[in-house]
């Protein structure tokens, strides 16, 4: 049995996919569709920056989207690979409307419309610099859980990203998260702050989820072709009204990743396909449990290599 998974933000770099559009005519075709789509030439910046530019979340989010889906579209189109084959999807938090999207849940149109605004609101959801997200590394859930529960009259911070073992993602405004990386300090645990403009996936985002509600309602759902894993409840979702009401949640909920990989495991996949730029998943999945098969597919080379009969 085997997983399709797509990265979230973080997973981004100018030039990611370049090899591909310059040697295939089809991820051009798609580059061009969403320039149109998007009414500016995010292609552009995605093959040649500008790096700052790239990294605003506005641009991040239909971007890494962008690369993921040609990706996927490719190896169906010229390799005659059907990744939707896959026992399930999953994606990390915006990696969750690649999936849906390559599951044929959402139109492509309109996936990057909707990444473009959630992108935005997210953004704009708390003053720039005011929020942030800190990794905080080689701890227990449970113990960061409680950490925080004890000091709620000191500082208010929320795990954002539950995403393998040892690794975890705190959200918060930054003088909150400045108490908090205190804390941890004295109790021996590591911890660094992230290069976020934003507190992702807690409650400061209220704004982007007012926003979204309005976007998501309005956007056009059908049921996926593969069952999805959702970030919100680490379980298995098919139904489009479901899908909806949990890609509202997701903004403002913790992205369960750890739990929903186990889950995919319990159920029976020992194989994982990370289907986007970089290898961030394919790492997380790996410290969770070593013994699945994970590939990155991010090249030519790559796809060459893609096994699903294993």
């Amino acid at each position: 049995m085997f997983s399709v998974i797509f990265p979230g933000q973080g997973s981004q770099s100018v030039g990611m996919a370049k090899d591909l559009y310059d040697n295939f005519s089809s991820v051009k075709e798609i580059f061009k569709e969403a320039d149109e789509v998007l009414n500016f030439s995010l292609s552009n910046l995605i093959l040649n920056g500008p790096k700052n530019e790239l990294d605003l979340t506005a641009n991040t989010q239909p971007a890494i989207f962008l690369v993921g889906f040609s990706i996927f579209q490719l190896i169906k189109k010229n390799y005659n690979i059907n990744l939707n084959k896959a026992n399930y999807f999953a994606g990390h938090s915006l990696g969750e409307y690649t999936a849906l999207a390559c599951a044929e849940a959402l139109s492509f149109s309109e996936t990057l419309k909707l990444l473009k605004v959630r992108g935005k609101s997210m953004q704009d959801a708390v003053p720039k610099g005011e929020g942030g997200m800190v990794a905080i590394l080689g701890s227990k859930l449970e113990i960061i859980e409680k950490i925080i529960n004890d000091n709620i009259n000191n500082y208010k911070c929320y795990i954002a990203n539950d995403n393998s073992e040892g690794q975890l993602v705190a959200s918060g405004k930054n003088q909150d998260l400045d108490l908090l990386m205190q804390d941890l300090k004295k109790n021996n645990i590591k911890s660094i702050k992230l290069s976020v403009s934003a507190p992702f996936h807690c409650k400061l985002m209220s704004n982007a989820t007012k926003i979204m509600d309005n976007e998501i309602k309005k956007s056009d759902f059908k049921s996926p072709k593969n069952i999805l894993i959702s970030n919100v409840t680490s379980q298995e979702v098919s139904d489009s009204e479901t899908l909806k009401n949990l890609l509202i949640k997701q903004i403002e909920s913790r992205v369960r990743w750890r739990e929903s990989v186990n889950l995919m495991i319990k159920k029976g996949v020992n194989k994982f396909i990370e289907i986007g730029p970089g290898k961030v998943l394919s790492g997380l999945v790996k410290r969770i449990d070593r013994n699945v098969i994970v590939d990155s597919i991010n090249t030519e080379d790559d796809i060459k290599k893609i096994n699903i009969h294993d």
